[in-house]
This record gives C-alpha cells, structure tokens and sequence, in this order.
C-alpha cells in the first residue's frame, strides 16, 4: 500500500504556533481523506522552524468502489415523477428495478460510484486544507491571495510504493507540488529531491536539518547537561523554555557561557527571569549555592570557531539585560532600607486601583489586613504578624523590579521584607500569599502565610460578590474558580477545622463598604408579627447603612418602628469586625435567622462547595458522596467535610458499606410511604418488647450496638468509626427484611416495625444523608 509525505515549506513559523499548526494539519489532512473514503494505517507530523510535516503509511490507492441504493416512486407514479427520478439518479428505465413493498410495486435505483485515485483526492484535500489553515495569525506577501503565517515557498507531496514515487498534481497560488524539499537555511540550503518518508527524513539529516521536535528537545538537554555536569553546576529544568528553544532551531548546537561578575548578587529569580524572557537562556546553577552561575544558549548552527563568537555576543547582549535589572534591585533596595522602608511602596499603592468598585489596592490591602487579623488565631499565627504581613504582601508591586517583571511580584516582596529587616514569616507570607496558583502548586504551610493567602482569597471572592461579578460558564476573568480551589487546598491540606460562614461574613462586609463607599452601619433585629395576633417574634438580623432609610433583609423593607438596634459600627474596619461579633453572639442567643449577609454567604459557599466537588472527583470520590456529606450540619467546614466524603466512600468501597445503602433505601422508602399513607411520623417508640421475630430482635440489638458507636464517634468527628459502625449494620438488615414483613396485619406491631425502621434511618442519617447517594 503508498505511502503519503506532505511537506509545507516557508520561512520561520514562531515557535508557540508550530506544536498546534502539526496538529491542526495532520486532522484536517486525515479527515478529509477519510470523508472521501481514503483510509491510512499510521500518520506521524513533525515541525520544525521552516516546515509542516505530515507522514501517512499504507494508505489506499484509490477510494473504493460505492453502490448506492435509492427508493424512488410508485411503479404505477405518474411519467413525469419517474423523469425526474431518472434524472437524478442519473440512469435509464431500464436500469431500474422494481419490488414489492407493502405500499406497492416500488422502483429502487442502483446507483455506482467509481473509485478515485488517491492523487486525485490528496490534492483537493490539500488544497482546501491550505487556503483554509486555522493559523491565529496569517499575513499575505506578493500579489497573490494566499494566507500563510509566513511565505509559503514550497509545497512537497508525494505518493510512494514499491514501483515508486509520484508527485501529486497541485498548484496554489502558484506554488506547484513537487518532490524537492531544502536543507538548513545556512548550512545546507541546496535543493534536496525525495522519493518517500525514509529518505526525506535521511537526506534532511545530512543537511543539518532534525526534523522531530522531540528529538531536538532531547539532543539540547543531553548536551546541557553534560556541559554542566562537567562543571560541577546543573541546568535548572523548564520544559516550557526547552519547548520553545526546540521551536527556534532546527539544528541545535549548546553552547555554555559566563554571567559577568558583578550580576552574581542578583536573586537568582531575576537572573532567571531576565535570562529566559528576553534571550531564550537557561539558568546554570552551582547546587551547593544556589546561585546561578552561568547560562546556555542554542545556536543553530556550527561555526569555525566553535561558537566563540556568538557567546560573545549573547554575553555582551546579556550584560546589558542584566545592567537594568541590577539597577532595577540596587534602587529598590534604596528605598525599603531607608528610614520609611516598604510603607512608601504601599502609600503609592492608594495610587492604583485594583478595580473600580472594590476601591484601591491600598484599600485592597487594608481588608486583607484585617481578615489577616481575624484569621491568625484560627491558624494559629500571631495576629500582629499576620497583619503586618498583610499590608506590605503587595507592596512589591510599586517596585521597580515588579514593574519590569510582573511574574516576580510576591517573590520580591519576600526579598524586599527581608531587606527591610521584617521577620522570615513575614517574608515568607509576601511569597506564598498567592500560592496555590494551579492544582499542582504548593500550599502555604506556615500560619502567617497561611493566614494572608486565605485572607487574599477570600477577600477576593466576597469582594466580586459584593459587586455580582460571578462566574459565568466558561468565562471567570478575575480567577475566581482559581481563588476558591486556592481556599479549599489551604484549608483541606493544611488540616484546618473552621467554619467558612462567618469569615465570608466578615469580608463581605467588609467588601460591601468597599464598594458602596458608605462607612457607617447599622445592625438591626428585625421584629414581624405573629400570624394569629399582635404578638411579635424575632425574624432576622440584617444590616442597613446608616444614611439610607430603607432597611432590606430576608422581610423586605420594614418599617423603622419594627427594629430594634443592636449594634452601630464605627467608620473602621474593626468597627465592622467588632459589630459582626456581637451580632452573631445575638445570632446564637435568639435563634434567629443569620445576618443580612447570609444569602450572598450561602451563595457564595455553595459555588466553593462546587469547587470542592472538582477538588474531590479528581481524588476518585463520586460526586453523589460529596452531595450527600453537604447535606449534613457543618458543611461550612470544609476539612470536616472531605473528611467525612473519604471515610463514606472508603465504607462504600465495601461491601458490607454497599448493601447497607441498598438496605437503608428500602427501610426509608417503606417508611416514607408508610408516613405519607397514614399522615403520622413514625420517628419514635420502637420498643423490643413488641418483637416477634429473632430477626427483629437481633436488628434492636444491633442498632443499640451501632448507636452506642456512632454518637460518641460523631462527637469526637472520627468518622471512618462511626461508618464502620454503620456498616456493621448490613447483616442485621438485610436479615430483618428477609425474615419480617414490616406491614403486619396486627397495627401495634406494624407501628413498631414502622418505628424500628426510623430508628435505622436516624443512625445512619447521622453519618450522612444517604438518600443522596444514587443507586
């Protein structure tokens, strides 16, 4: 069977565009063959600076043969419709044929379809996928009309089999198809005729040419490493640069040059950054220090000299590059060592907006300052030093250095803290505070660090919130999906227990006086009156700003004359946080409903609760499990919470666990029913005494067995107890519906069935509520 090799030619395709151009042409080559019933065995794409490559093994030679059956009209249709059948059909009457069909004598039209040769189709696929190339950025060049991300030269196609090699008839734009390729632009750039995949491959490799990407990424780390190795330093790995370096040549030659002593003291970080951003160098480190002591380049091509003279350009590019940024680090330094330190970075922050109805990020960092401070004894930080973490976190970002190079901000800031004679732990809290950025990154593990970032996090997310600016489908600009994956982690992976509602509280009150601009506010408890008199009952507690006249909350608009006033914050932050603390007291005190705040909180934790869905399915826990754990009291607390979705589904994993949940719906269903048909709650009263089985009896037993595990289990939150002793109940169970029919025809023993049958449901439905789990 042929062989298929297809090669566009052109000038340098950028290195960010080539991985997605190999993919794009070997689909849109591939399916259009196969629509026009052209099959392969295997395709390989390959791309390199200058070319797409696209190779196809064992490919038909030609489209088979199609027979089409087509039903036509009644034998007995009128003249003109069976005309007009023929015509389409393109046959004559006689090719015709005609059946019985319970409708009737029916014509049914055969219709042949030759095979086409494979150059034939290859070429109109190739041609609609060239002018029609999903390049994210195409250009023109000449007169003609052809879009390319560069100019096209060239345009290899190529048939081959034992007999041969032939080339596909094609012209585009006036590039016609041949069977010559070139070598490398400087070292071999001659013209180069092919016959096939194997010699295309070969003879480009005698032109200094190597046409796998993988295999240039491979030779560029050997030799890296090698070099290093003989120095006694380490290249630091980035695959993402090695990608791209891999993109810019197509025959790499590694080369090893010095950084000029006097950017040595530079944090390895810049050198680094400024290495990789603007020259496409990799950082060589010494291990023992840490400091980064040399760089690598790749050159595309050999030289007399051995690469002598490009290092010596790439060193004195370099030098430059370096000199901002020592300048850049010598005056930062300055200012965070002078007398105001780090303050005058965040003064000049009162100066930026973070976003135009959530205020500046000097404001910004005030309410990080004082969630940091609220936060701290939860995590067990100094709440002095979690606060003074807080406000110079992001001052980093008025420093020249940041501005230069914005994906240092946080990393800065904790050379900068340190600079400025700050503590580790507050220089630590300015580099992990806006740690976990993606799913495998690290959490923050120390407390003031831990404090800060979440005080970040939530911040943000209540804030954005507070101005409904929420995730939509795919759409979440400000990384809010980011934020609560962030919280989640953080709390989960650092095993901290606390409840998420009153710190949502807390900084959504905080945001909303961001963003309303008002300072004063008032807290009120709301009275309503009773259905049946004029007797009052308290309803809520919400919030109004103490310049606006209508009072909102879960009753609407009430009149002023129906609220009692707890609580009136001062113009400050703390005000706030002391006015939300004593109105949750009152909260606890009264029973009533929660605070104003409480349907943005719920809201917003049931999109951190869908969050911690994704967090968990990715752990192997089914989502039937995570909704049946929410459903439960203190699911605010999400350790708590993932705690108990791993103990459910480790118990579900057996089977004990799983019978019993099939056991436990068949108690509940009949008991459901049984409730709804009589109209009473069979939630007590289930006494042994009114057994009449050894089933029924054992099944007592082992519920007061069960129970007397699972409470103080519960109690304690060692859930993977409480389940196992759950699961215990499986035998008893299924043995009791085996041996007893619940619905007996004496009603005192049908009730006490019926109640025994509650008891099952109220022990297990302590664990979690498992009519949530489906099955």
């Amino acid at each position: 069977m042929p062989d298929l090799l297809i090669e566009l030619f052109s000038e340098e395709i950028p290195a960010r565009m080539q991985k997605r151009a190999g993919e794009d042409l070997q689909k849109l080559v591939t399916n259009g063959l196969v629509e026009a019933g052209l099959t392969y065995g295997s395709a390989a794409v390959f791309t390199t600076p200058r070319r797409l490559t696209l190779a196809l093994g064992d490919m038909l030679a030609a489209s088979p043969r199609q027979v089409e059956e087509r039903k036509g009209p009644k034998a007995d249709a009128p003249e003109k419709a069976i005309e007009g059948f023929l015509r389409g059909a393109g046959l004559t009457r006689d090719q015709l044929e005609e059946r019985d069909t319970p409708k009737g004598k029916v014509f049914f039209a055969k219709i042949e379809k030759p095979g086409r040769p494979a150059a034939e189709i290859v070429a109109e696929v190739l041609e609609q996928t060239i002018r029609n190339f999903p390049w994210p950025k195409s250009m023109r060049w000449g007169t003609g009309s052809l879009k390319w991300v560069r100019p096209l030269h060239s345009i290899l196609c190529v048939i081959s089999d034992e007999a041969g090699a032939e080339v596909v008839p094609l012209t585009i734009d006036g590039i016609a198809a041949g069977n010559t390729t070139r070598g490398h632009r400087f070292l071999a750039p001659a013209e180069i005729e092919v016959s096939g995949f194997e010699d295309y491959q070969d003879k480009l490799s005698r032109a200094f040419v190597v046409v796998d990407p993988a295999a240039r990424a491979d030779t560029i780390w050997h030799d890296a490493t090698n070099m290093a190795f003989a120095a006694g330093l380490e290249v630091v790995e980035d695959a993402g640069l090695l990608a791209e370096v891999a993109g810019l040549v197509e025959y790499p030659v590694v080369l090893m040059g010095r950084i000029g002593a006097d950017f040595l003291g530079l944090p390895p970080e810049v050198l680094q950054t400024s290495m990789k951003e603007h020259q496409k160098f990799f950082s060589v480190r010494n291990p023992k220090s840490g400091q980064i002591e040399r760089f690598v380049t790749v050159a595309n091509r050999t030289t007399a000299d051995d690469g002598a003279t490009i290092l010596a350009g790439n060193e004195k590019v370099l030098g430059a590059r370096l000199s901002d940024a020592k300048f850049f680090w010598d005056n930062d330094l300055r200012t965070v060592t002078s007398g105001a330190g780090m303050e005058t970075w965040v003064k000049a922050l009162e100066n930026v907006t973070f976003h135009n109805k959530l205020g500046t990020q000097a404001e910004l960092i005030d309410r990080m300052a004082t969630l940091s401070r609220e936060l701290a004894p939860l995590v067990g930080a100094d709440a002095d030093e979690a606060e003074q973490a807080a406000r110079v976190a992001k001052a980093d970002l008025s420093s020249e250095m940041v501005y230069e190079f914005p994906e240092l901000q946080g990393l800065m800031g904790s050379y900068y803290a340190r600079k400025a004679g700050l503590s580790d732990a507050v220089a630590d809290a300015a580099k992990d505070h806006y740690a976990p950025l993606g799913p495998s990154d690290d959490v923050p593990t120390a407390p003031v660090s831990i404090a800060v970032a979440l005080a970040e996090k939530i911040d943000k997310l209540t804030g954005f919130w507070a101005i409904d600016e929420k995730p939509t489908g795919s759409k979440d600009p400000f990384a809010l999906r980011r934020a609560a994956l962030g919280v989640i982690r953080i709390l989960v992976e650092n095993d901290i227990l606390e409840s998420l509602t009153t710190i949502l509280d807390i900084s959504y009150a905080l945001s909303v006086r961001a963003s309303s601009g008002r300072n004063s506010v008032v807290y009120y408890l709301a009275k309503a009156p009773v259905a049946d008199g004029d007797s009052w009952h308290y309803e809520s507690i919400g919030h109004m700003w103490k310049d606006n006249p209508t009072v909102g909350g879960t009753l609407g608009t009430i009149r002023k004359e129906n609220l009692i006033v707890l609580e009136e914050a001062d113009d400050t932050d703390a005000g706030v946080l002391r006015t939300i603390s004593s109105v949750n007291r009152l909260n606890k005190e009264r029973q009533v409903e929660k605070p104003g705040f409480a349907d943005v909180g719920s809201n917003l934790l049931s999109f951190i609760h869908d969050r911690l869905k994704v967090y968990l399915r990715d752990q192997g826990i089914r989502h039937d499990i995570i909704d049946a754990c929410i459903a439960m009291d203190g699911s605010d607390d999400l350790t708590l919470l993932v705690k108990r979705a791993r103990a459910l589904s480790e118990t579900l994993k057996t089977d004990d666990g799983e019978n019993l949940i099939q056991g436990f719906k068949r108690a509940n269903n009949i008991l459901s029913q049984a409730e709804e048909a009589d109209g009473v709650e069979y939630s007590f009263g289930a006494d042994p005494k009114f057994a009449e089985t050894e089933a029924e009896k054992d099944l007592f037993a082992a519920l007061d067995k069960a129970e007397a595990k699972i409470n103080p289990a519960m109690a304690e939150q060692d859930f993977s107890t409480a389940m196992a002793a759950m699961a215990e109940l499986r035998g008893p169970i299924d043995a009791f519906f085996e041996a007893v029919q619940v619905n007996a025809e004496n009603p005192t023993v049908r009730r006490n069935r019926l109640n025994l049958l509650s008891r099952i449901r109220t022990i297990c439905s302590a664990v979690a509520d498992l009519t949530k789990l489906d099955g």
